[in-house]
């Protein structure tokens, strides 16, 4: 899947792709040599804190 926010300029996104029933994988577009697993539920969270201002990605 890609994210709204990412534009039509290039690879500037992070991908997002389920694996089997209970895991996801994550990789930034850019370095798509590093691939970060994760289960569902830690994934979740991570989105639920992200679209409620519980997380705050940092600043690059």
């Amino acid at each position: 899947m890609k994210s709204s926010h990412s534009g039509d300029g290039g690879n500037n996104c992070v991908e997002v792709s389920i694996i089997g029933q209970n895991s996801v994988a994550l990789r930034d577009s850019t370095r798509s040599d590093r691939t970060v697993a994760t289960g569902q539920a830690a994934f979740r969270a991570l989105v639920d804190g992200l679209k409620s201002g519980g997380v705050t990605p940092p600043q690059v």
